[in-house]
């Protein structure tokens, strides 16, 4: 069997597939363009894609009727069409929880760096700023007493809300549902949108991205928030409107704002790069040696259980 990889992954995902069929990988370490992914994918068996891939009903066709397991190395899947392949008869897999811990420990990272302009503060010193301790130079906020506002109570939200409350914050949070068991473990209070824009502090999102919550921080979303609070950003790049949030940080309407994740990734809308009170960070929310490795693995032995009849550990629900 034919498992088409699009890009490099860690030897042991590699061992996994290679015990499962015919391993083809591209001869460079970059994206693939539509066209070299639909010529890679012909005959294939599976495929372990990536999240910049789009797999599509073109792309399934281009791989044909051979085709029967399309493995994302991430938790969410908006790159796949995952109807189009279902009706094709091909499973899809993603890798949840594995990255959870890598993610919340990023998010907390950012807004730290942001709150407290650490990334400013190492920026001054590189460029030999002249500089002298007093009393008010690069003052920052502080944490405890503040509320967090976490915009969707999932496994990574949660894993924020317990690093965030050892900081003293408050955790309120948003969803389409409540999540009581999480509230009560976690001392968190469900509220509307509105009322966590209007309130929070911190702005933390955790959502994935559906076509309900593409742009679902916009204009009218940073205009509700407080002028002291900040946002960040580790879900999927989307949930925010790029240019309405530059907009906004250059009003002042809000005080600043933490990115990991980009709306046309790996573009970053310019008027970002040249504000102070924003951090930037390219993709890193699973950037670990051991949470990569684990995801990639993961994807394997979704592949390698399709391919011998299995079901695979993490298949994606329509």
């Amino acid at each position: 069997m034919r498992i088409v990889v699009t890009r490099r992954i860690p030897g042991p995902a590699l061992e996994i597939l290679r015990a499962a069929g015919e391993v083809w990988l591209p001869d460079e370490d970059r994206a693939l363009t539509t066209e070299e992914l639909r010529k890679a994918v012909g005959g294939a068996s599976a495929m372990v894609c990536m999240l910049h891939d789009t797999i599509d009903g073109p792309v399934a066709d281009a791989a044909g009727p051979a085709l029967r397991v399309v493995a994302n190395v991430a938790v969410g899947y908006d790159n796949i069409d995952v109807a189009a392949l279902a009706a094709r008869g091909v499973v899809v897999t993603n890798t949840p929880g594995v990255l959870t811990d890598a993610t919340a420990d990023l998010t907390v990272g950012l807004l730290l760096t942001l709150t407290r302009r650490i990334a400013e503060g190492d920026r001054l010193l590189r460029a030999r700023t002249p500089w002298s301790f007093h009393l008010g130079f690069m003052l920052g906020s502080g944490l405890a007493g503040k509320t967090l506002g976490i915009v969707g109570l999932g496994q990574i939200g949660q894993a924020v809300a317990r690093r965030a409350r050892a900081f003293g914050l408050d955790i309120v949070y948003s969803g389409r549902s409540r999540v009581p068991a999480a509230e009560a473990a976690l001392d968190a209070r469900f509220v509307s949108q509105d009322e966590l824009l209007a309130t929070a502090d911190v702005v933390s999102l955790h959502c994935p991205l559906t076509p309900r919550t593409r742009h679902l921080i916009d204009a009218a979303a940073l205009a509700r928030m407080k002028p002291s609070a900040y946002l960040v950003n580790t879900t999927r790049g989307p949930v925010v409107h790029e240019a309405a949030l530059a907009d906004a940080l250059e009003r002042g309407e809000i005080a600043g704002a933490a990115l990991d994740v980009f709306e046309h990734e790996p573009e970053v809308e310019p008027r970002l790069l040249a504000l102070d009170n924003v951090v930037l960070t390219p993709h890193l929310g699973s950037a670990t040696v051991e949470t990569r490795t684990e995801m990639a693995v993961l994807a394997a032995r979704n592949v390698a259980a399709v391919l011998s009849g299995q079901e695979p550990p993490n298949p994606v629900r329509g």
